[in-house]
């Protein structure tokens, strides 16, 4: 039974997120957020998984098929992130090295001005450093530091921005 109330859930869930009005979509996000703020904008397609333990702050610009965990842990995304498409952050993953396949969970923080490209995943246990970027196809699997850039498998530090990061993030384009 709990396996067909979870597959009823998935499926309003899907009929949801493909809705191409923002606020018929905004409307059913924001009642099962931890928080969204304001200016917010999430493109259709985006899936949340336990989505009560994720935090949205303003200004924030979410893609399509992106993936949000909010299963083991705090999801937390500050302000005036910009989220591409087809990134997937994890709050839950397996340990390798368990005989039992062991969940292990962990809190992710994503801190104000963040910018994460393509196809970037996040593992659990990580902060973003306020104003960092991530690389497109980046997989990140430790804590980044504020301002660094990083790219790669594992992500790695291969620059640093020298903004003043006062942008506002405000798209939201039509039927999306």
């Amino acid at each position: 039974m709990r396996t067909f109330v979870k597959g009823l859930w998935l499926l309003l869930c899907s009929f949801f997120y493909m809705i191409p009005f923002w606020c018929i979509r905004y409307s059913f996000i924001r009642l099962f957020l931890y928080k969204i703020g304001n200016h917010c904008f999430i493109m259709r397609h985006v899936e949340f998984i336990n989505p009560s333990n994720i935090s949205i702050g303003d200004n924030v610009v979410i893609n399509k098929k992106v993936l949000l965990d909010g299963r083991g842990g705090k999801l937390v995304i500050g302000n005036n992130v910009d989220i591409a498409q087809e990134v997937n952050i994890w709050t839950l993953e397996h340990d390798v090295n368990d005989n039992m396949h062991k969940e292990k969970p962990g809190d992710v923080i994503i801190e104000d001005f963040v910018w994460i490209a393509s196809r970037v995943t996040i593992l659990p246990g990580v902060k973003i450093g306020k104003g960092a970027v991530v690389a497109c196809g980046a997989v990140v699997t430790k804590d980044v530091p504020s301002l660094s850039i990083v790219g790669g498998i594992p992500a790695r530090i291969i620059g640093y921005r020298k903004n003043n990061l006062s942008y506002k993030l405000d798209y939201s384009p039509w039927f999306q």
